[in-house]
């Protein structure tokens, strides 16, 4: 069950935490990119996770929600104890995590930032995140997700 060499995958190697590897092939600038990452891997949508990198009053912030909804950018403010969120710029994203768009991992970034998960994931068996690069899912479960990055959770997602 180890990993197919990024930094996410090192971290769970490194510690010991139980995942899985899922390869898939989706064009990185396909419309509903989520929704065709998870018919790609045959599970349900609800239990593919993207990670966006926000700024909350100025500071950069991970929320890790299901691909099947939108991103709440005040109850992201709200759980991180801020006033205003909103997307960063993709070169600033890439730029503090290490990674491109399309696989930005919540775990084995580049500089470790404050993430927030959404609440959803606990009700999951296993959740699935971008293992670091296009093309490359990671199966865990959404509690060492949390443990690892330190994660607060919260409900994120509007529909």
């Amino acid at each position: 069950m180890a990993g197919q060499g990024t930094p996410a995958t090192a971290l769970l190697a490194k510690h010991g935490i139980a995942h899985r590897t899922h390869p898939y092939r989706v064009a990185p600038d396909a419309p509903n990119y989520g929704a065709l990452v998870a018919a790609a891997l045959g599970v349900p949508a609800e239990r593919v996770f993207k990670s966006l990198v926000t700024e909350v009053d100025g500071a950069l912030t991970v929320a890790v929600v299901p691909v099947t909804g939108e991103l709440d950018l005040k109850a992201l403010a709200a759980a991180v104890g801020g006033k205003r969120a909103a997307l960063a710029e993709r070169t600033v994203a890439e730029r503090a995590t290490g990674y491109v768009r399309g696989g930005i991992s919540p775990l084995g970034q580049r500089r470790r930032l404050p993430t927030v998960l959404d609440a959803s994931a606990l009700d999951l068996p296993t959740i699935y995140v971008s293992a670091g690069r296009r093309g490359l899912q990671l199966e865990l479960a959404a509690a060492d997700l949390v443990a690892l990055t330190e994660a607060r959770t919260a409900a994120l997602q509007t529909r």
